[in-house]
């Protein structure tokens, strides 16, 4: 038994393996042809290389956490007014990375071979997340948008994305399989790679509903009920310790949320503050405006987005298949980006955490419907490195 256990996950894993390495040949030829591409009015200049564009935009920032840590007192405007800072990027990614780096040779090694290694894990944890839900074809499918996706360059770029995936899909993978020991460093792990943790304290509580409805069908043992009330509570506080640390360090008591505000000011005004739910309407409206459009239609379109969304959760029978975990995680986290985010260029990053969802586009059997999501997902790729790396040169083209 156990032979043949450690066969089918070797076979998995070399599987898995075929599928990820040959996406990351395809994106290294795009990274190329981007290079080649980039002019002086780009952000990466006229000299731009394959490795200038993996350390760009965001991974700078990622760098100088490593390099210097973070300030203790917040850098300001001559108004007074904080200005974009360190504080808003969490300290896992990139304090693992330098330790990879004092191996191979620097930070950018190590941030880049990290992002690799556990987009690959990301991968093979994606797989059997979905395996036994929406059986093995259709998972590997997925495993092969998601690895071809519009946003895989972020997997050879210093960016944190594929490490926070990597520890959500194997919470997911925990919370399917009612594993909950394994949650609580997951919760942790994820608190302190990438912004979200919050939405996975509602998916717990949403979750914990869900299995008390069914608890006749489905027996809800009083340590289900322990591990799924403690997990909620600590996802909970690791979703506000940062802003805490932050509060600390630099005497702030402030500190994280003015940090985030500086990145939305330029579009809304120096005077803007946080409030839950509104960031996406002012967006939507923003954005109408620029594409000349009447702004009024960009707070109705969410809405019909936001119903969409609803519906397609709700009684979608591909997304239906993949189980109710995966359900609630959707609308868990979409609830979250809706709440706390305002929404730019980098929206389509922040949408990679519902790769579970956009799952159900694999479970069509059709070859040609599969084959002709690929084609969608690698065209969106090169959109996005085309746009974001060749030519990054403006407002709109930042990821």
């Amino acid at each position: 038994m156990a032979e043949r256990r450690l066969r089918t996950a070797a076979s998995v894993a070399g599987t898995v393996a075929a599928v990820y390495v040959s996406a990351r040949l395809l994106t290294t030829l795009f990274f190329w042809i981007a290079a080649e591409l980039s002019g002086p009015t780009s952000r990466f200049g006229a000299d731009a290389s394959i490795s200038s564009l993996a350390m760009g935009w965001d991974s700078q920032w990622y760098w100088v956490i490593a390099d210097q840590g973070y300030p203790s007192a917040l850098p300001v405007t001559d108004a007074g007014q904080v200005t974009e800072n360190a504080w808003a990027f969490l300290p896992l990614y990139p304090w693992l990375a330098r330790a990879l780096g004092t191996v191979l040779g620097g930070y950018p090694a190590g941030a880049i071979v990290l992002a690799l290694v556990a987009g690959y894990a990301a991968s093979v944890v994606l797989f059997l997340l979905l395996r036994g839900r929406i059986g093995e074809t259709a998972a590997l499918w997925a495993v092969v948008f998601f690895a071809n996706g519009p946003l895989a360059a972020l997997f050879q770029m210093g960016y944190a994305e594929s490490l926070g995936l990597l520890w959500l899909f194997l919470a997911l993978w925990a919370l399917v399989q009612r594993r909950f020991g394994w949650l609580y460093l997951l919760v942790v792990l994820m608190g302190f790679t990438r912004p979200g943790v919050l939405a996975f304290a509602l998916l717990l509580g949403l979750y914990g509903i869900f299995r008390w409805f069914r608890r006749r069908d489905d027996p809800l043992p009083v340590s289900h009920i322990v591990h799924i009330v403690a997990l909620g509570a600590l996802a909970v506080i690791v979703g506000f310790a940062w802003q805490v640390i932050a509060g600390i360090a630099t005497g702030d008591p402030s500190a994280y949320l003015e940090t985030e505000l500086a990145w939305r000011r330029s579009w809304v005004g120096s005077e803007e503050q946080f409030v839950p739910f509104i960031a996406f309407f002012q967006a939507a409206a923003i954005w109408f405006g620029l594409w000349g459009l009447p702004s009024a239609l960009g707070p109705v379109l969410l809405v019909v987005l936001i119903v969409g969304a609803g519906v397609l959760l709700a009684r979608s029978p591909q997304v239906r298949r993949l189980g109710p975990e995966i359900r609630l995680w959707g609308a868990s986290y979409l609830v979250y980006l809706l709440a706390v985010f305002f929404p730019q260029s980098s929206i389509f990053r922040l949408l990679l955490p519902l790769t579970p969802v956009a799952a159900g586009v694999a479970v069509p059997s059709s070859r040609w419907w599969r084959i002709g999501i690929l084609v969608l997902c690698v065209a969106g790729q090169w959109v996005w490195i085309h746009e974001m790396l060749a030519l990054g040169d403006t407002f709109f083209r930042i990821p």
